[in-house]
């Protein structure tokens, strides 16, 4: 189904958008990037927010570490600067993570439980769980980039194929 190269490729798709994403958001004052515009999560805040809790859910199923999430719309870090830099660590750790995957490791099988509807458990191939953490960020970050246009921001390109060659993710290069 897929490699380990695909998901390197797409973790670092992921930091270059979320890099991207946050820079653009930096631009707006907090209580623009936190007003309810109708998005899932209301704003530009919680959207972001909503994605670091995914990512934390998602790593501690993958990674074994604890994630202290207790809701999906638990809103993790009010301060955006810290938000930011929560970001950050967690695409360190996704990094980390993918670095470590194996053909045989993806065909792996992980057991965990649903948050969304009191914790029927699931049983899925790691190689199936990847590109659903790989999707949900773009999907989430699809929603954001429109909120920052209607506030005047232009949140860059975003489209895949212009990942630059140079771009360079701290814990594996290229």
């Amino acid at each position: 189904m897929i490699t380990p190269d695909y998901c390197r490729y797409f973790a670092r798709y992921n930091r270059w958008q979320n890099e991207s994403l946050y820079a653009a958001a930096a631009k707006l004052p907090d209580g623009t990037r936190k007003r309810n515009m109708g998005a899932f999560f209301k704003s530009i805040h919680g959207t972001l927010n909503h994605l670091l809790v995914a990512d934390r859910l998602w790593l501690s199923r993958l990674d074994g570490e604890p994630h202290g999430v207790t809701a999906l719309d638990l809103e993790l870090y009010s301060d955006f600067d810290e938000l930011r830099a929560q970001r950050a660590f967690a695409d360190d750790r996704l990094d980390r993570y993918v670095a470590t995957l194996t053909p045989a490791r993806l065909a792996s099988e992980l057991t965990w439980r649903r948050m969304s509807d009191g914790g029927t458990e699931v049983t899925s191939r790691i190689e199936g769980i990847l590109p659903h953490v790989f999707n949900h960020q773009t999907h989430h970050r699809g929603q954001v980039t429109p909120l920052l246009m209607q506030c005047g921001v232009d949140p860059g390109v975003t489209d895949l194929p212009r990942l630059p060659p140079d771009f360079v993710s701290p814990v594996f290069g290229q």
